[in-house]
């Protein structure tokens, strides 16, 4: 019997990590060089939490990705890259394969790129928005804590560490590392997650591995600050229930302080705005100064004609 030739041979590539970028790029490149159908590649991940069933242990090591031999140049449009970025931060399996064959698919047949319908292109679209909104919601609801560290201890006016507790939906911790430094450069702080952790020290960033949510700090005084900050600032008749939940979905409030107000908040929300609209109209505490003139400016203001403004148009019209 002939041997399969290797064209049609099932190739099963493992990445270095879930969001391993680099080695996707050089194993498809690869791949396509050597006209390997996407259907003839299978992808995975080393620290996958799920490994495959019918993987050999022994095998359980990045792939190594063999030289590409120069070949005809991949064109690609602009904003692929930026696409497949984004995209091999989601969670779903079929991330890389999907990319893959999108990727050969715009090799093989040119008129996929004007073709925004596509099935392929709208998944690759829906992971990426998917991705995108769990990092915007991770900006929005990461609450740091204060924990007076080691080196708090022996280096106090640097301050004491922050410590907050975050479960993201997708892999985005490394890509949205950047963000938090930005933001918080002055002081050091540390973000946990189920599946990966980031810290600052004010010149560095180490990641590592996930956590559990006891390893975070218990509630502080800053955080019952803003808890009354929070309740004081509550305006009934602005609420909007379903927009709220659209905006800070069910999923994230176990992990928000605040969130142990919002029933409440709004069970009796009709009943302060009903008390709100029944009160009478408060005047203004605060009262504006007249201005009085002296010296040189009350001088030049006596000096000032008293014609009316009516008979004064008049002199100017006649």
């Amino acid at each position: 019997m002939n041997a399969i030739p290797d064209l049609f041979a099932n190739q099963a590539i493992t990445l270095a990590s879930a969001t391993d970028l680099a080695g996707f790029r050089q194993h498809a490149r690869r791949l396509l060089t050597g006209h390997i159908a996407p259907d003839n590649v299978s992808w995975h991940c080393l620290d996958a939490r799920t490994p495959d069933l019918f993987a050999n242990p022994a095998d359980a090591a990045p792939d190594t990705p063999k030289p590409v031999n120069e070949g005809p140049c991949i064109n690609v449009p602009p904003d692929f890259l930026a696409l497949c970025k984004t995209v091999i931060l989601h969670r779903d399996p079929r991330r890389f394969g999907l990319m893959y064959r999108l990727l050969w698919r715009l090799q093989h047949e040119p008129g996929l790129r004007h073709d925004t319908m596509d099935p392929d292109h709208i998944d690759a679209q829906h992971l990426a928005q998917a991705v995108r909104r769990d990092t915007h919601k991770m900006k929005a609801f990461v609450r740091f804590r204060t924990l007076e560290d080691d080196a708090f201890r022996t280096r106090p006016l640097d301050g004491p560490l922050h410590v907050a507790w975050f479960e993201p939906e997708h892999h985005i911790v490394e890509a949205i590392a950047p963000f938090f430094i930005r933001r918080f450069t002055q002081m050091r702080w540390a973000i946990l997650t189920p599946e990966r952790c980031v810290a600052w020290d004010g010149g560095k960033t180490t990641f590592g591995p996930g956590a559990h949510k006891e390893d975070a700090p218990p509630p502080d005084a800053g955080e019952q600050l803003w808890l009354t900050y929070y309740q004081h600032i509550f305006n009934p008749a602005r609420l909007k229930l379903k927009m709220m939940q659209k905006e800070m979905p069910r999923r994230y409030w176990h992990n928000l302080p605040e969130a142990q107000f919002i029933s409440a908040l709004s069970a009796g929300a009709a009943q302060r705005q009903s008390h709100m609209l029944a009160d009478a109209p408060s005047l203004p505490k605060r009262r504006v100064p007249v201005f009085r003139a002296t010296g040189e400016a009350a001088a030049r203001l006596q000096a000032l004609p008293t014609t009316p403004p009516a008979a004064a148009d008049q002199i100017a019209i006649n």
